[in-house]
């Protein structure tokens, strides 16, 4: 490195240190959202409530996804008193549906990609994260496998809801739980995460064969 690149390194070091130094910590916070918002622009199909955070998104991003017992378990709780079910009460539906949903990719994208249309439907967009048919080829590994998920815990009533509200609103059982939302934002109605269930539960559906 000759001297003209280790003096413009040197002078980005002192800025950004200065940047982290020069004013409380909630004026950083403040810059860090505005850029965040502004890298988003409005326009259609594009879904910008996402960026907004509360109180349990702020909590995580306080503690670093690392909460104190007190804050974790108030995380927990809200999100257990927030979880709606299916207006049948069944929370196993069809696996064959669940599927569907399974692999549907929209879920929490900003904007269209083909062929999906946020208008008409939505799906959880699973696969990204995690393994489950063992014939699917194209999957996530940010999530632990779910392929035999079935299979190895059964289908008892208990697993039934621990699946279902997993699902909804993974904090109430993980504060800050890295897992999307996915019942609690609205991406998937409690309908379609009782097929879900079924898909990841029933000994018929190819993820338990």
């Amino acid at each position: 490195m000759n001297r003209k690149q280790t003096t413009l390194l040197a002078a980005a070091v002192a800025f950004a240190a200065g940047c982290a130094t020069a004013g409380p910590k909630d004026d950083i916070q403040a810059l860090a959202n505005k850029a965040i918002a502004e890298s988003f622009k409005p326009g259609e199909n594009q879904d910008l409530d996402r960026l907004k955070q509360d109180e349990t998104l702020r909590a995580c991003n306080q503690y670093r996804d690392n909460p104190p017992e007190k804050v974790a378990a108030a995380i927990n709780a809200r999100a257990t008193g927030n979880i709606k079910y299916p207006a049948d009460g069944k929370l196993m539906g069809d696996w064959k549906t669940g599927e569907k949903y399974y692999k549907m990719g929209f879920a929490y994208r900003i904007g269209t990609v083909e062929p999906d249309d946020p208008k008409k439907d939505r799906g959880g967009n699973c696969y990204a994260c995690h393994a489950a048919d063992p014939k699917e080829l194209a999957f996530g590994t940010l999530g632990p496998a779910l392929t035999g998920y079935g299979k190895l815990r059964g289908a008892s009533d208990e697993m039934v809801k621990y699946t279902y509200e997993k699902i909804y609103n993974s904090q109430a059982f993980t504060a800050c739980s890295q897992m999307p939302r996915l019942g609690h934002n609205g991406i998937l109605t409690p309908e379609k995460i009782a097929h879900i269930t079924a898909f990841l539960l029933s000994p018929e559906s190819p993820v338990n064969k």
